[in-house]
């Protein structure tokens, strides 16, 4: 998918505004809100500081949280645009507007290499309704249009789609940055023609999550690995005992058409052997929807396919590791997307560190991995091997879609070469 790139343009003197995905999770501390995972920002400063470089006037807009349209103090852009003019080395001015005559007045103010930062873009209704009276005013200004928020691609709102709109009818230009490049380069040409063997590995909780990408992966995948609580709809399906374990009964059916299109292409579709098991104890405790919250209790290795009835599938189980682990060594391809438990209890995380480890490993020894999205990169981080694989996908929701093969809007409003 070769679109047009910050890489390609001479922006000197230009108003250039970039979309990105600030959206940092932030703890309020003494008053104030605290940025505890900078990853987000970490990730955009090379765009940025290549446009700095080109003598653009960098404006930069992002999302963070849900405030619904209205305006939510703790969802300030603020402390952002402290800690990137530290990242940056140089001032970033930041307006608690997004549109209107403050933003006007601080763009006119700008020189070349000059950053500025625009407040929460979703404090405005008119931003995830992509309204077009909205993303004039954000458009206007804006000479060239620059989408590095590949976490918010697959959303048609106006900063990720109508101000690219708007930009391009008044004959501006509309590229990717260099994170959104990369994206696609590695979710997208990589995998048309990926090094064999590919090696899939599939976790998480649903199978109607991944189902789409489960079918399209079943064309192009050498082997499937599933993990996760979806690998308990797939043991049900098969007439497996499941116990008390997470499981979709409706979406059996599913289930046995993936593994029938697997058997029929001749793709290896395999699922554990083994799995870590826990006894599931009221705790006389009530979540955030009054539901009561269950101890996982008496943790141990459960072997076969049968689940007993009052226990709860967890982990993948060592056996399972080290088969999964011997598949991975030989592989020249790896994707990765779903853990394969409970990653966040350490009782319940060695399944994931393990397989995190394999990819780690094959990656040693010259196989591209990557990995996309979501729970998968908080766990590879989590193991510390995120510098280890060949690429780690900031997507989300977004990297699922492109993967299912579907059009994301942030990127369908962006320039082919």
């Amino acid at each position: 998918m070769a679109k047009l790139s910050v890489s390609d343009l001479d922006v000197r003197g230009q108003r250039v505004f970039v979309r990105v995905d600030f959206n940092v999770p932030l703890d309020e501390k003494d008053g104030h809100m605290v940025i505890t995972d900078e990853t987000r920002i970490r990730e955009t400063v090379a765009t940025i500081k290549l446009l700095i470089s080109k003598g653009a006037k960098v404006i930069l807009a992002s999302h963070l949280g849900r405030p619904d349209g209205q305006v939510v103090p703790s969802m300030s852009l603020a402390p952002v645009g402290v800690r990137l003019a530290e990242l940056l080395g140089q001032p970033v001015r930041f307006v608690n507007q997004c549109v209107g005559p403050a933003v006007k007045a601080a763009v006119d103010a700008m020189k070349p290499g000059d950053v500025t930062l625009l407040e929460n873009v979703r404090f405005h209704a008119g931003e995830e309704a992509n309204d077009p009276a909205f993303a004039q005013d954000l458009a206007s200004v804006a000479d060239t249009y620059i989408n590095d928020a590949f976490g918010t691609a697959h959303r048609a709102h106006a900063s990720t789609e109508g101000v690219a709109r708007v930009v391009a009818q008044r004959g501006g230009r509309c590229a990717t940055g260099l994170l959104i490049a990369r994206e696609l380069q590695f979710l997208g040409d990589e995998l048309e023609k990926p090094a064999r063997p590919f090696v899939v590995i599939l976790g998480g909780a649903k199978v109607s999550d991944k189902i789409q990408v489960i079918d399209r992966l079943i064309e192009k995948a050498d082997v499937i690995l599933i993990g996760g609580a979806m690998a308990y709809t797939f043991k049900l399906a098969q007439g497996a005992k499941v116990g008390l374990s997470l499981v979709e009964k409706d979406k059996t059916d599913i289930a046995l058409q993936a593994l029938a299109k697997a058997k029929a292409r001749g793709i290896q579709f395999v699922l554990p052997s083994d799995n870590i098991v826990a006894t599931p104890v009221d705790s006389g405790k009530k979540d955030k929807k009054g539901r009561p919250k269950m101890d996982l209790t008496q943790p141990r290795v459960n072997t076969g396919d049968n689940i007993p009835d009052t226990e709860e599938g967890v982990d993948i189980g060592p056996a399972t590791i080290v088969n999964y682990a011997k598949i991975l060594a030989s592989a020249k391809t790896v994707l990765w997307n779903g853990p394969m438990g409970i990653f966040e209890d350490p009782r319940f995380a060695e399944g994931t560190f393990a397989v995190a480890r394999a990819v780690a490993e094959a990656t040693a020894k010259g196989a591209k991995s990557i990995i996309g999205g979501g729970d998968s990169v908080k766990a590879i981080n989590k193991a510390k091997l995120g510098d280890q694989v060949t690429f780690m996908s900031t997507g989300g929701g977004a990297s699922l879609e492109f993967l299912e093969g579907q059009v994301l809007p942030g990127v369908a409003a962006l320039q082919d070469k």
